[in-house]
């Protein structure tokens, strides 16, 4: 049985999540982190027949709330996530697919207001299962996403 060659990325890379209108958000890869983490504002919840459904905006550039895209998506399940600070806090999960360099994957990310934190999105250890290796002492090695 021949093993499965793993993608090299850093602590640090560029992805894109068409499905929620992101050309490219710069993530940190945190092997701490089990799920993956996506800031949202004005986040509120409605329901769709037994759907429960997610209403937010998505502000993709650190360093700006511009763009600011609107997204409703499916919520998968709500977990019991707790924070860097140590407190639990139940975020909605959803399922979206992900582009890594050419690389597509679905994973799960729970919606979070980071407003704080230094990063828009936390790449969790879920979304690197079986497909990367990092190296923490290297950024961006994988392709820029073409818009």
């Amino acid at each position: 049985m021949k093993k499965k060659e793993l993608v090299h990325i850093g602590w640090r890379e560029f992805i894109s999540i068409p499905e929620l209108k992101i050309k490219e958000i710069k993530v940190k890869v945190d092997t701490g982190a089990r799920t993956s983490a996506l800031h949202v504002t004005d986040l509120t919840y409605h329901k769709k027949g037994r759907k429960h459904l997610a209403e937010f905006y998505i502000h993709p550039n650190q360093e700006s709330s511009r763009p600011r895209f609107k997204n409703i998506v499916e919520v998968k399940c709500f977990k019991s996530i707790k924070s860097s600070n140590g407190i639990s806090q139940k975020r909605p999960v959803i399922d979206a697919m992900v582009k890594f360099g050419g690389m597509d994957k679905e994973i799960e990310i729970t919606l979070v207001n980071r407003d704080m934190m230094g990063f828009r999105m936390l790449l969790g250890r879920a979304a690197m299962r079986d497909t990367f290796l990092v190296n923490p002492s290297k950024s961006y090695l994988l392709k820029k996403v073409k818009r």
